[in-house]
This record gives structure tokens, C-alpha cells and sequence, in this order.
């Protein structure tokens, strides 16, 4: 069967599908390890069954740090009859009945013809390897030792890499710092959630267990300006010498607050997934103190280093990043965290603000330009 199998190189393709206990799991949100990708399709089929079988006797391989294991279906029965289940550390399981993941990775062809392959996809979601699966058990013992042979996640480049950030000390000076604390301490912060795309419509959410964090608003056009101006000083210049892009357009005027006693964190995520926040470019995190532990900005599709910018110093980094903030574990984590983006990018929010879901959104942006 000619399916166009997905090859060594390639991005891994991402998507968001139902898993067992997940409605709509972000295959793009599980970078910074391993990933075994088994388009097995029903484990009725003998076939599959030696592969999952196979897979089961790497608990070794599958711990989550290392690697993950996540087998796909396309055969209701699995579901309802409780073939597979997810095992905690190491193994879990999309349902794709609508063969979306598989026509992704050319495991099912515009025909409904279908073929089991293994996929083998390396810390920052690029194929390392994909072999089919044709019951001689070649393909998963290829799959398998290729895995086996691969190095700590954090140099699966073979080198430690650096992940591609901006780290920007000077852009608040103190005294600015102390204005928006003492601002965010005047008025006390609201919990903030996050953007999560539901029946087409960009919607804000709440779950602890993804993001801790209060913000405020800042509402004085004056102070607005002056955030600008310091960005446009001390920001503006180095993405448009690093990255050769120039930021026009400035978004969302707030001051956090990550506090150690609420638990705050930010899980892994990216910030422009969703139909209302597709225009942002670039997130900066403007830490406006340094006297508090934890808290630091990691990016885990480059390894599990954090960064924590001295106060007045940022952190300035692609939207299309996977990030997480590690959990502040004493004191509380001030800091200012604005997007930035430029004309062609407003276009696009100017056309997405329709799906925006407006009472239910705690980032909606002001735009002075």
C-alpha cells in the first residue's frame, strides 16, 4: 500500500485528538523526550497485539522522562471494550476513529487503506525513524532498538543545545519594577486561565493543574506608554537583529504574580494554538523581581535547563516555543509578560476576533500600537 509514509527529518505532524481520559490531548504539548508513535489500529489484530506486547517489555525505555509510548486506534471496539488503557508512567493511547492521526502520518491513504507503522520522533518533535509494521516483527524491533540506542533526551542532538531565546537583561530599570509590584500589591491579582480552542471558538479555562497565576490589569495610559517605550528601547532592536522581524504591534499590559503559596506554575504550552491568539510572534517575560526560588522559564524541547532573568531582564522567545514555568517554590515571582507581533500579524487577530469567546476570555487583548 502506497501511503506516503512520514520519513526521517520531518516534523512530526502535530494534532489534538480524545484519549482515554482527555477529550482533546495536544500531541505537540508531550516535547522534550522520546516519543513512540504505534499506529496499531485494532488490538484485535494479532499483529498489533505482539507489537503492544513488545512495547510493554521496554518499561525500562518508557519511564516519561526518557520516553512515551502512545499507541493509536482506530477500532471503536478498543474503546468499548476496554482493550488498552493508558499505564502510567510510559504508556498511553489516542482514539482515532476519525483517522485524523493517521492520515497524518500516512498510516491510513485517501482510499481508507490502512498499514501499522511505527514511529520513532525525537525531543523537539522531528521523526528519527518510521518502519512499518508488517507482522514479521521487524518493524518494531527496528522501532525499538533504534529507541534503545538514542542518547539522554537533553543531547539528542548529540550535543547540549541552547534553546533559541533571547535573554535580555536592563529592559525595567528598579525603580520601574517597584512601580508595577507595588501596583500589583495595591490592587491584589485575579487567577488567570488560558486559551483553549472549543468547537471553534477560542475560549479561556481554568484548571490548577495546568497554570497557577494571578495578574492585574494595568489600565493607566500612561503607564501603558511607558512599558512600550522601554521595549521599544531595549526589546524591538535585538528581535529585529536575531530574528530579522520588526514588532509593530504590543499586546496584553499585565503584571503576575506566581506565588509560592498558591503552588504557581504554568505547565508546558504554546501561546499562539488557538484562532485568537494565532497572531502573537513573540511572548517576552519581564521579571520584575529576583528574590524568590523556582519559577524558572524552561523550554523542554531543548532540555530541562530553566532560566530565571534578573529583575528588570527578560526572557523573549518565539510563541511557537513549547514553555512551561517550574513551580515557585519560596517567595512570589512579580513580572510583566506582554506579546508582541507586527502589522501583517494584526491582520490576522483582526480576522480571528469573531471566534473569540469575549466573557470567558482573561487575556483579551488591548492593542495600542
Amino acid at each position: 500500500m502506497d501511503t506516503g509514509l512520514i520519513s526521517a527529518g520531518e516534523p512530526a505532524p502535530h494534532f489534538v485528538q480524545r484519549a482515554p481520559g482527555n477529550p482533546r490531548f495536544t500531541f505537540g504539548s508531550v516535547a522534550g523526550r522520546y516519543i513512540v508513535l504505534y499506529l496499531f489500529h485494532s488490538a484485535a489484530d494479532p499483529v498489533a497485539q505482539a507489537g503492544l506486547a513488545a512495547a510493554r517489555e521496554r518499561s525500562d525505555l518508557f519511564t516519561d522522562s526518557f520516553a512515551s509510548f502512545f499507541g493509536v486506534s482506530t477500532d471503536p471496539q478498543d474503546e468499548t471494550e476496554t482493550r488498552v488503557a493508558n499505564a502510567i508512567p510510559g504508556y498511553r493511547f489516542f482514539w482515532d476513529f476519525d483517522l485524523t492521526v493517521s492520515m497524518l502520518y500516512g498510516a491510513t491513504n485517501a482510499d481508507g487503506a490502512r498499514a501499522r507503522l511505527w514511529v520513532v520522533i525525537d525531543p523537539t518533535m522531528r521523526v528519527i525513524g518510521a518502519f512499518p509494521d508488517d507482522g514479521a516483527g521487524q518493524g518494531r524491533a527496528a522501532a525499538l532498538d533504534l529507541l534503545a540506542r538514542q542518547p539522554p533526551p537533553e543531547r539528542f542532538a548529540g550535543i547540549e543545545l541552547q534553546a533559541p531565546i533571547l535573554y535580555l537583561p536592563r529592559v525595567f530599570e528598579a525603580d520601574f519594577c517597584r512601580r508595577l509590584i507595588d501596583l500589583y500589591d495595591r490592587q491584589g491579582g485575579e487567577l488567570s486561565g488560558f486559551m483553549r480552542q472549543i468547537d471553534g471558538r477560542t475560549v479561556g479555562v481554568q484548571d490548577a493543574s495546568h497554570k497557577v497565576r494571578r495578574d492585574i490589569t494595568i489600565e493607566d495610559d500612561g503607564l501603558i506608554k511607558a512599558t512600550q517605550a522601554r521595549i521599544l528601547r531595549s526589546i524591538v532592536p535585538e528581535i529585529a537583529k536575531v530574528h530579522q522581524f520588526q514588532v509593530t504591534r504590543m499586546e496584553r499590559y499585565i503584571v503576575s504574580c506566581y506565588d509560592a503559596q498558591d503552588g504557581g506554575h504554568f505547565a508546558a504550552h504554546r501561546d499562539n494554538t488557538t484562532s485568537g491568539t494565532a497572531h502573537r510572534r513573540f511572548a517576552v517575560s519581564i521579571n520584575l523581581n529576583d528574590d524568590f526560588e523556582g519559577g524558572k522559564v524552561c523550554f523542554p524541547e531543548y532540555g530541562p535547563r530553566g532560566f530565571k532573568a534578573p529583575a528588570g531582564g527578560a526572557v523573549v522567545f518565539s510563541c511557537s516555543l513549547l514553555h512551561k514555568v517550574y513551580p515557585v517554590t519560596a517567595g512570589r515571582r512579580y513580572a510583566f509578560l506582554p506579546f508582541v507581533y507586527d502589522d501583517a500579524a494584526a491582520a490576522v487577530r483582526k480576522r480571528n476576533l469573531a471566534t473569540i469567546a469575549p466573557a470567558a476570555d482573561p487575556e483579551r487583548p488591548a492593542e495600542p500600537s
